[in-house]
């Protein structure tokens, strides 16, 4: 007998292994591929293209673990197949793990060089102003933050009908949480946390709740100050059929002891496709709030129930009242941001003059005014945050590093610490020096990548309020909540 025919799928791998070495060969793959491991080892990128200069091959990917290029299979074509969307998931995966192997081992220095007794040595000889001096310390504080894991109590009603949170807002003097979850069934339901317990060796919160439940998602809230401060939640539906709801927070309460409270909402109107809500706290505008709306903003006097509207051109996505002045800051999904002047009347909803205008290239998401309300902190949907001179219309910095392309995600400003904070799609929360922009700190999300769990979190030095203070980071992610408080001992 003769030598036995080769089938077409030998053929094949044998022709498809003679081409790739004619494109590539053997010598240079081999040392590309030691390139591209040694630069992987060193930068921990995201993305294995980015980090290793191995050539790309159509249809391939080449693991630096294995030396090896393999085939990429369509999404749709097997149950388990190497795509390039869980190629990517993995080296996420493993970059998180590492950054919480490190976050376990103990603090990262933010500068080089940077100390306590170092800084005590130059303030005493006049090296370092005190507002340096000041926010290095506070540099140092957040490099030694720790995690702990907070304890909830609710009632067991509560608990069963609970699932993750979807969002947290701290009142002003951070001594409550509001807080959003998702329910069974899909529906959402509302809850008030107390923060008294965080300074407890085992920190804990004491959730209170509200029995009215909604299938309608709530993406923004703000407190409202109409009786006293911070006396009440509002807070907006997006969906077609949504509204506002305006809530006195006294009527959370423990789910055992309580019948239905819907007829408690105090105020309720119909507001379709809301993005946002801005509560006004300048007193020549008491008792006020706006709202984003699609291509419109709604301007509302609640007292006397007057309403006042303005068109505009794209959908409005966050707002903010100024307090020393009667303007409302808007952000637009086109990317403009401008400002509507409350002492310029209004002839018409189309007829009114924007006291000033400027815009980013994608979606903006938050905006946030500093204690100079002559700078705008605004954030987009292409992971943009910049600093802007609204008397000038100029960006004055801009702070590297956050990752957004299609979720609304608040930004965090703790100006008296000199301190900025933002949660990614990539569910990392980072933290930014104000002042010169430098990223000071990564804190990994304790849960996988997912967009199911991206992070909400409260940050102040203030945490627990009067008599009850804990300095530190509050992160609410899936069912859990953590506690990242400062560790003195470590600087």
């Amino acid at each position: 007998m003769g030598p036995k025919k080769m089938n077409n799928r030998n053929w094949n791998r044998n022709y498809q292994q003679q081409r790739m070495n004619r494109r590539f060969p053997p010598e240079v793959v081999s040392n590309s591929t030691s390139q591209g491991s040694s630069n992987l080892d060193s930068t921990c990128s995201t993305s294995t293209s980015q980090t290793s200069s191995v050539p790309e091959l159509p249809g391939f990917y080449y693991d630096p673990e294995k030396n090896r290029y393999f085939r990429m299979l369509p999404g749709h074509n097997n149950c388990n197949p190497l795509t390039r969307e869980s190629i990517q998931q993995n080296e996420m995966e493993r970059k998180r793990l590492k950054l919480l192997e490190e976050e376990s081992k103990g603090k990262k220095c933010t500068r080089p060089g940077l100390n306590t007794s170092m800084l005590m040595w130059k303030k005493q000889l006049g090296l370092v102003p005190f507002s340096t001096y000041c926010r290095r310390i506070h540099e140092l504080k957040v490099s030694c933050m720790k995690r702990k894991d907070v304890h909830i109590e609710s009632s067991e009603r509560a608990r069963a009908k609970t699932n993750g949170f979807e969002l947290i807002m701290a009142d002003s003097a951070h001594e409550r949480i509001f807080a959003v979850n998702d329910g069974e069934y899909g529906l959402c339901r509302y809850g008030l946390l107390n923060l008294s317990g965080l300074g407890k060796e085992v920190p804990t919160v004491e959730r209170q709740d509200h029995t009215y439940v909604s299938y309608q998602k709530v993406i923004a809230a703000s407190w409202a100050s109409l009786t006293g401060p911070d006396s009440h939640i509002l807070y907006p539906f997006k969906e077609s059929q949504g509204c506002l709801s305006l809530i006195p927070a006294c009527i959370f309460r423990n789910l055992e002891d309580s019948e239905d409270d819907r007829s408690a909402i105090l105020y309720k109107v119909k507001a379709p496709n809301v993005w946002s809500c801005a509560w006004c706290y300048n007193p020549q505008m008491e008792s006020s709030y706006a709202a984003g709306l699609r291509r419109e903003i709604w301007l509302i006097n609640i007292v006397p129930d007057i309403r006042s509207t303005f068109k505009t051109y794209s959908d409005v996505l966050a707002q903010q009242f100024a307090t020393k002045s009667l303007q409302l800051y808007n952000g637009c999904r086109s990317g403009e941001v401008f400002s509507l002047d409350f002492r310029v009347p209004a002839t018409s909803p189309t007829n009114f003059s924007k006291a000033l205008s400027f815009g980013h290239r994608s979606a903006i998401t938050s905006l946030r005014l500093l204690q100079d309300e002559n700078y705008l902190l605004a954030a987009d949907m292409s992971g943009k945050i910049k600093l802007w001179d609204v008397r000038m219309q100029k960006c004055v910095k801009r702070y590297k590093g956050h990752n957004n392309s299609y979720v609304v995600l608040p930004l965090h400003v703790k100006e008296d610490e000199g301190l900025l904070l933002a949660v990614g799609q990539d569910c990392y929360t980072r933290i930014w020096n104000l002042q010169d922009t430098k990223l000071l700190r990564t804190i990994p999300s304790p849960y996988p990548t997912a967009k199911d769990s991206i992070p909400s979190v409260v940050f102040s030095p203030y945490l627990g309020g009067k008599g009850h203070m804990v300095p530190g980071l509050l992160m609410a992610v899936n069912k859990d909540m953590y506690l990242y408080s400062y560790n003195f001992t470590n600087l």
